[in-house]
Order: C-alpha cells, then structure tokens, then sequence
C-alpha cells in the first residue's frame, strides 16, 4: 500500500536523524552552553558526547580538571538552566587535546 503525501516536518526530521545532523546541532548547543557555564576555564576544554545522562568534558590538563571538578555541581546547575530539554546529571572529565 502506498504512501500518501506527509508532512515536510516529519520528513525532515526523518532526514536528519539518517544522517546525523540532529546530534551535530546538540554538539554545538552543549559547547555554547558549556562556554557558559564554566566561563574562563571553557578555553582550556572540549565538549565531548553525552552519555547515560554524563556530559564528557576533555580538559588540557589534571590542574584544569581539578578546578573544574570543585565546581561540578554549579556547573550542572547552569548547564540544566542553559540546556532544559537535556538530561545532564553528571560530568565525565579526562585529560586530552584540546585543539
């Protein structure tokens, strides 16, 4: 049985979850929020994916990931004000490149 016409939304929608454009947009809604949330530190980081509801936080080094580590719960705090449709309830640090 054939198909008949369907909505451009729903057709839409259904293009970009094929080809990835959905979870590009989310990369770049994290990082702007991310930026935010953790301010001056946010230049010595990359945003990574989110995980099981854990955001993955690449920092330039163990100094940076410490500082960062004191302020996790204000960090979740700003990332769920500045993200609500997301569920971040924790964030993952490790040490990497950051270029």
């Amino acid at each position: 049985m054939a198909k008949g016409p369907q909505p451009i939304g729903d057709v839409l929608a259904q293009l970009m979850a094929r080809r990835g454009f959905a979870r590009v947009r989310s990369s770049a809604s994290f990082e702007g929020a991310w930026r935010e949330a953790a301010g001056e530190l946010a230049r010595f980081t990359r945003v990574g994916q989110v995980r099981r509801g854990r955001l993955e936080v690449i920092a330039a080094s163990s100094t940076v990931i410490q500082e960062l580590s004191f302020r996790q719960p204000e960090l979740i705090g700003a990332l769920a004000r500045l993200l609500p449709d997301e569920r971040i309830d924790g964030i993952r640090f490790r040490v990497g490149s950051v270029d």
